[in-house]
């Protein structure tokens, strides 16, 4: 049943987005699960169907559509069968490439997000350090003005498209002694000297998305990279974390869906005491309330989409949908692996990776309890205390 957020424009784009992932991505999940990475050619493929391209102005090569058509690409684009693949093509439009296009000059959407919307160059996202995750204003990387240059120290850690990233938009402290307001981003090419990947992460989930640190040492960087006004990155960041946080909870809910849908099946297939496990009672109610909390998750998410899509101040509902659908996502698989018993485990079963993939869900782009910090502040909890 058609939600009253789509159009029908919307929902034959969302055909289309299946049928692609269907065809071209998820026959291949199993392998690039194995190889823990996702060929240069498919981020190609993405560029050449458009798909980076959803939301970003037509004289760069994107097709200048609303934020909700992009929101469904992303929400089909997670029911590919692995998390890892869905977080690490889809990184590239949704976090990477978007602080160039809110806070680039037109030079720099020429030579960075242009070839990023086409798939000839891949992105990444620098900001969580080891001992700054959520804590942006924590980071410990610096920027000095020398010159026409910026010079570059420090790492970063947990970055997803670290290890084939051709450039990554940066975060560095450019004012040490002012906190967030100190903070400035940067566009920094990953061949330049002093830029080094320090390791390539093993993870428990997410094994197709390359995971890396990143070490920075002396990286001169020319004064034109800097990205928007010097000291004035943390805002960014902010701004673009909504974005993220409505892709985290999308990507959640493509990912509880796929897990229902294989629960249901495989409780109809699965015989015990002579009858489809479907017919116990314990069961049909654990799959009633993994429908319910997805359902819930759903709803949350697209309003807080609508708000966001509509301009309005939307940090309440997109911290709140974050938080409910990413803690969803982790309760519906691990009913999912449940249900299929001791063949959960086995890895022919891709439910056990969805297992996987969903813990993260609930860490990355901001823990549930930072969440709920947030959300102390914004429902006014901390007022007269």
């Amino acid at each position: 049943m058609t939600h009253w957020l789509f159009t029908e424009e919307h929902e034959m784009f969302r055909k289309a987005v299946r049928s692609f992932v269907k065809k071209e991505i998820s026959p291949y999940v199993e392998a690039w699960e194995r190889a823990e990475a996702i060929p240069r050619e498919v981020y190609r493929r993405l560029g050449e169907m458009g798909y980076y391209g959803i939301k970003f102005p037509q004289e760069y090569g994107g097709s200048g559509a609303d934020l909700i058509t992009d929101a469904v690409f992303l929400e089909e684009f997670s029911k590919c069968g692995s998390g890892g693949v869905g977080a690490g093509l889809c990184a590239q439009s949704a976090i990477a490439l978007t602080p160039i296009w809110r806070c680039g000059t037109d030079e720099q959407k020429r030579k960075y997000l242009a070839p990023g919307i086409r798939g000839e160059k891949i992105a990444a996202l620098g900001i969580t350090e080891a001992d700054a995750g959520s804590d942006v204003a924590g980071i410990r990387t610096t920027a000095r003005r020398e010159g026409d240059h910026y010079v570059l120290c420090g790492s970063k850690m947990f970055i997803t498209n670290g290890v084939q990233a051709d450039f990554v938009v940066l975060a560095a402290k450019t004012d040490a002694s002012a906190g967030h307001r100190g903070i400035s981003l940067f566009i920094v090419e990953t061949n330049t000297p002093g830029f080094s990947v320090g390791k390539k992460l093993k993870k428990l989930g997410w094994r197709a998305s390359d995971t890396a640190e990143l070490i920075l040492d002396e990286v001169r960087v020319p004064a034109a990279n800097l990205l928007g006004e010097e000291n004035k990155g943390f805002r960014a960041i902010m701004q673009n974390f909504q974005w993220e946080r409505i892709t985290m909870a999308l990507q959640a809910i493509g990912l509880a869906e796929s897990a229902l849908e294989q629960a249901i099946r495989y409780s109809a297939e699965r015989t015990q005491f002579g009858q489809p496990i479907r017919r116990f009672q314990v069961i049909s109610h654990m799959l009633v309330d993994m429908a319910v909390e997805l359902e819930k998750s759903r709803e949350l998410t697209y309003h807080a989409l609508y708000l966001y899509a509509n301009g309005e101040d939307a940090v309440k509902e997109t911290t709140m949908a974050k938080a409910l659908a990413c803690e969803m996502v982790r309760e519906v698989t691990d009913a999912a692996l449940q249900i299929h018993g001791g063949n959960g485990y086995m890895m022919e079963f891709p439910v056990q990776r969805y297992w996987r993939d969903a813990r993260i869900a609930s860490i990355g782009g901001g823990t549930t309890e930072v969440m709920n910090e947030i959300l102390v502040k914004q429902i006014g909890l901390t007022e007269g205390v």
